[in-house]
């Protein structure tokens, strides 16, 4: 497990490098390659499991860890009706006591991740639920660090893959950038957006990066299409990456304005 973006791999890998750090939109940490595994993450950390802005049910670890993201909750149900909770992205611990309270809570379902930084402990997760479907864009097929038949890549601009819960690729921050979109537990429509679309300090306000970290801006007609998918849809809130990163109200109208200021700051127009 690399203990700079939390991205766990086989026994077998080189650990020379990880791969998904090594590329420009991350980074090797100032003290090098380090890693780390799973025993020794559970000795030292834990998970925070609480509600987050607008009422979800979020999943952090703590201390710190890699990127420091949390994963969601994502409620709704099943093809046949039954209570079916989606983890939105995910984190590298996973241990009993964090399996006990989402059983608690529901349990999974299924697991959809954003893009590559957030695959964390995602096999683990799989496995702890039932070996559950984990959902990749297969645009970023090629950054997946393990083969597994619980790994669903889909194809194309967007796929349901439970009632109400639709993936959506806008191709930001990379080729499988994936944002979510679902009723919301208000009922007026959530997105979850990882850092895709990046919920920034001004929370009326979102940006769009290639790299975060390195401060690589998203080409411009790459905006310009995740504007306009998301222009269907209606919401009222983004769920970005971290906690409290949450615009709680007005969030598709955000995203627009967002898309043009930022479009703004070229010379260009939406």
């Amino acid at each position: 497990m690399c203990v700079t973006c939390g991205v766990q791999y086989g026994p077998d890998h080189d650990t020379a490098a990880c791969p998904i750090c090594r590329d420009e939109r991350q980074y090797i940490g100032r003290g090098g390659q380090r890693w780390t595994d799973t025993d020794r993450l559970r000795a030292d950390h834990r998970n925070r499991i609480a509600r987050e802005v607008g009422g979800i049910w979020a999943v952090g670890t703590e201390p710190k860890f890699g990127i420091g993201q949390r994963a969601l909750l994502v409620p709704g149900e099943d093809a046949h009706g039954r209570p079916a909770n989606l983890l939105w992205d995910c984190v590298s611990l996973v241990d009993d006591a964090t399996v006990e309270r989402i059983e608690e809570l529901g349990g999974l379902a299924a697991i959809a991740i954003s893009h590559p930084h957030y695959y964390s402990a995602m096999r683990e997760w799989s496995a702890a639920f039932g070996d559950i479907p984990i959902h990749i864009h297969r645009d970023d097929a090629h950054w997946v660090p393990i083969d597994d038949p619980v790994i669903h890549f889909w194809s194309g601009d967007r796929r349901e893959i439970l009632p109400g819960r639709t993936l959506i690729n806008l191709r930001v921050h990379f080729d499988g950038g994936t944002v979510l979109h679902f009723p919301g537990v208000d009922g007026r429509g959530a997105l979850c957006a990882g850092d895709i679309v990046q919920v920034v300090q001004d929370r009326r306000w979102v940006s769009f990066m290639y790299s975060y970290p390195n401060l690589i801006p998203a080409h411009p007609d790459i905006v310009r299409r995740a504007a306009a998918m998301l222009s269907p849809y209606e919401f009222e809130t983004v769920y970005g990456a971290w906690w409290g990163a949450v615009v709680d109200g007005d969030g598709a109208a955000a995203v627009q304005r967002s898309a043009e200021r930022y479009l703004h700051h070229l010379g260009m127009e939406l």
